[in-house]
């Protein structure tokens, strides 16, 4: 058994040996890299990633990031694929093969096969002498001094460093392909990642529309506050546009300064220029400004029209945030 700090300490050692190995990886950003990025662009198929052991499961992280990211991509395990799933591979593809060592058996027998097809091959490797990096087409450098593991044995500090390779190849094409916030949303639905991306304010804002004069009196400020259970009420003019706010907090404040309320009306006791937001934007603006502002609500426009309340409750029952 180890005791409480051995425990410390090897956790610490850990993190510091992989961070040291992912902050090597940027002397390796080379001309492969760049050619990589560029290649990939420019295909008109789709990215193939395979591997073995920890390796392919690394793999299978990068297929996620590509996809998410504008980059179609498909994993293919490197065992499976000597025994049928080559034929996931076609003319237009290009294939990415992630091995620490690039000597594996299953690697040693999949390339020759791929090379005969006909698609680019991309060694993420961490031993450029291997037969891997030999064969490929552009090396993608992921060499590691050590693995954190103490008997510089289990998978670690190489697979993290394929890790961020995969990562840093991923934002570079999402750069160049300009994949925007909007990209993001379509291809992210579900979820709060979606519902951050894709709710509007006027997707879950409440129905009613509580609204006074600004001469009206404060028994009618009451009655429309509590008759719509929002805890406000907005303050229009003759034309319906927003000139301030009650709460329920407004209405306390006025009964602790022990005024005449039989001859207030609402302009005597709302707050000017309240905070509004429009209809048609994302919901997590509305939750930020609130949390910005101190406050549970906002107004909610159309144009310069008035058309409800936005509540913070609305935005967590959701699931938003």
């Amino acid at each position: 058994m180890i005791n409480n700090n051995q425990i410390k300490q090897l956790a610490i050692n850990t993190i510091l040996t992989e961070a040291d190995a992912v902050r090597k990886l940027s002397e390796f950003v080379d001309n492969d890299f760049i050619e990589t990025v560029k290649c990939i662009h420019d295909i008109k198929g789709r990215v193939i990633v395979t591997g073995i052991g920890k390796s392919a499961n690394i793999a299978t992280k990068i297929v996620a990031t590509l996809n998410s990211t504008g980059t179609p991509s498909i994993f293919m395990h490197a065992a499976d694929a000597i025994h049928g799933d080559l034929g996931i591979i076609q003319p237009d593809d290009i294939v990415i093969c992630l091995s620490k060592s690039g000597n594996t058996a299953e690697i040693k027998l999949l390339i020759p096969l791929i090379q005969k097809m006909g698609n680019k091959i991309i060694a993420l490797v961490s031993n450029i002498n291997s037969y891997l990096a030999q064969q490929a087409d552009f090396i993608l450098q992921a060499t590691v001094a050590e693995e954190a593991c103490p008997n510089n044995l289990a998978p670690t500090s190489s697979t993290t460093a394929q890790l961020v390779i995969g990562d840093a190849l991923a934002i570079c094409l999402l750069k160049m392909r300009g994949f925007s916030a909007d990209d993001f949303a379509r291809v992210h639905p579900g979820g709060s990642l979606g519902k951050k991306l894709y709710t509007r304010v006027g997707d879950i804002m409440s129905k009613a529309k509580p609204q006074v004069k600004n001469t009206d009196t404060i028994r009618d400020v009451i009655i429309e506050i509590s008759s719509n259970y929002l805890g406000s009420t907005a303050v229009v003019n003759d034309l319906g546009k927003i000139i301030g706010i009650i709460t329920d907090g407004d209405l306390r404040r006025m009964l602790q300064r022990e005024l005449d309320i039989k001859t207030l009306k609402a302009h005597d006791i709302m707050s000017l220029n309240p905070k509004t937001i429009e209809s048609s934007e994302l919901a997590i603006k509305a939750f930020t400004t609130m949390e910005k502002n101190k406050i549970t609500q906002l107004l909610v426009t159309h144009g310069y029209e008035y058309v409800g309340v936005i509540h913070i409750h609305d935005i967590l029952r959701e699931g938003i945030v």
